[in-house]
């Protein structure tokens, strides 16, 4: 059955990338919010998925973005309602947020290239069973991070800190078959998407690895492997929204 899928979209360089291809090879819909250009937020009976993106503010920085406050309590409702919330980095941080988790940063950058492993309940997962059993590269672009959320399930770590994915169900998602899923990757980077991302995050990233030499890639090495990783992230991300919209229907 077609599904109606929203996405958060909180900078212009971050959108939903290799997931529009997913959704369109299925015959999904796609709507949009765009925080930058003060679009509106959907009625929460007009889409079946939400899917939140990243970007480069904190969910701590409510005084700065002040749309975090109105974001917050709609995926907050999106999640009471027992609507599938997938988030992307800030997105995972921010459905984390609103499950109750500390987000802070973490001391730590993680930018480019670098394996995750799934954990045991990752590997146990229905959502996760066609993800490799060891340790996969994929693409990092972040700074703060999450406890895990009360309830949830831990799926994935890096050396560089623990909790790198969860999945959620309530009690009215177990009801729904629906799940709520953060990842801090980026399984939906193409290499325009990862293109455009370190063409805006340029500055970031020589800073960044002025600091934290073991944990950031440089430009050139993040567009190089790209190119080796980006379709295995993109056909592993295909297989856990097959999953997750199989069960759905």
């Amino acid at each position: 059955m077609p599904l109606r899928i929203h996405a958060l979209y909180h900078v212009d360089f971050e959108k939903l990338g290799y997931i529009e291809q997913w959704a369109s090879n299925n015959g999904h819909s796609i709507t949009t919010t765009r925080f930058y250009e003060n679009d509106k937020l959907p009625d929460l009976n007009s889409f079946d998925w939400l899917i939140i993106m990243g970007g480069p503010m904190g969910v701590y920085e409510e005084d700065s973005y002040p749309c975090l406050i109105t974001e917050k309590q709609f995926i907050k409702n999106s999640i009471d309602a027992g609507k599938t919330v997938i988030g992307v980095c800030l997105g995972a941080q921010l459905i984390a947020d609103c499950l109750g988790a500390k987000v802070e940063p973490s001391g730590v950058k993680e930018i480019g290239w670098m394996p995750i492993e799934l954990t045991e309940q990752g590997k146990a997962h229905p959502l996760l069973r066609q993800l490799p059993k060891e340790a996969f590269n994929v693409f990092h672009w972040h700074g703060d991070g999450f406890d895990r959320p009360k309830g949830s399930v831990p799926i994935a770590t890096s050396q560089f800190w623990d909790n790198q994915g969860f999945i959620y169900q309530s009690e009215k998602h177990k009801q729904l078959n629906t799940w709520v899923m953060g990842w801090q990757c980026h399984f939906e980077v193409t290499p325009k998407s990862m293109i455009d991302m370190v063409a805006e995050g340029g500055d970031y990233i020589r800073e960044s690895i002025t600091h934290h030499p073991d944990s950031v890639q440089t430009a050139k090495q993040i567009l190089a492997l790209g190119e080796q990783y980006i379709e295995d992230n993109n056909a592993w991300l295909s297989l856990m929204l097959d999953n997750m919209a199989n069960i759905d229907s």
